[in-house]
């Protein structure tokens, strides 16, 4: 009878990773009705095309390998070598802080030229993608931080991954809505 209890608990879904679900589904129906609009305003007579900066691939690349560190990050966890697990961890802050001010470069960059955030429609929509996708990082990162300083907590003992698991879903998640929107603004535009 205790097995079947047991068994039953471990096919439910964690409440942490439940919520985490939702917070995902509304931040993608957040996006998702932002690029729809993009696509209804470009097709107006005042909407004048934008060039992205290099700088923004540069970011690409620092929330990609982000996720690569955190990746190997979650298998030390989960192997209990904690000292690889917080310096993946750093690498992993570092890339992230990293993305944010390549993308503050980037907007430096477009200000720089008079692309400013009211200089036209598709800046407006460009900044107001960018600079939300961007709170969803910078909310990622304190995540990460939180993670980092809870390892070098000596007085725990117990392994549990679910912090480290939930907070991996939500950074990598943050990476591929990264890709996506950087593409759609890339081919769309």
């Amino acid at each position: 009878m205790m097995n079947t209890v047991v068994m039953e608990q471990r096919k439910k879904i964690h409440p942490h990773k439940f919520t985490l679900w939702v917070g995902i589904a509304g931040i993608l129906m957040m996006f998702a009705g932002l690029t729809s609009a993009f696509i209804v305003k470009r097709n107006q007579a005042d909407w004048k095309p934008f060039v992205l900066p290099l700088t923004f691939w540069y970011s690409t690349a620092a929330i990609v390998l982000s996720s690569l560190t955190l990746f190997l990050a979650g298998r030390a966890y989960k192997a209990r070598e904690m000292m690889r697990y917080r310096g993946l961890m750093t690498a992993t802050i570092i890339l992230g802080v990293l993305f944010i001010l390549l993308q503050v470069v980037a907007f430096m960059q477009l200000y720089a030229i008079g692309e400013k955030l009211q200089s036209s429609v598709s800046i407006s929509f460009l900044y107001v993608i960018v600079l939300l996708h961007g709170a969803h990082v910078i909310g990622g990162i304190i995540a990460l931080i939180v993670l980092y300083a809870k390892a070098f907590n000596l007085k725990t003992k117990i392994y549990n991954s679910v912090p480290v698991e939930v907070t991996s879903t939500y950074w990598h998640f943050v990476d591929v809505l990264w890709i996506y929107l950087l593409l759609f603004l890339v081919m769309i535009n």
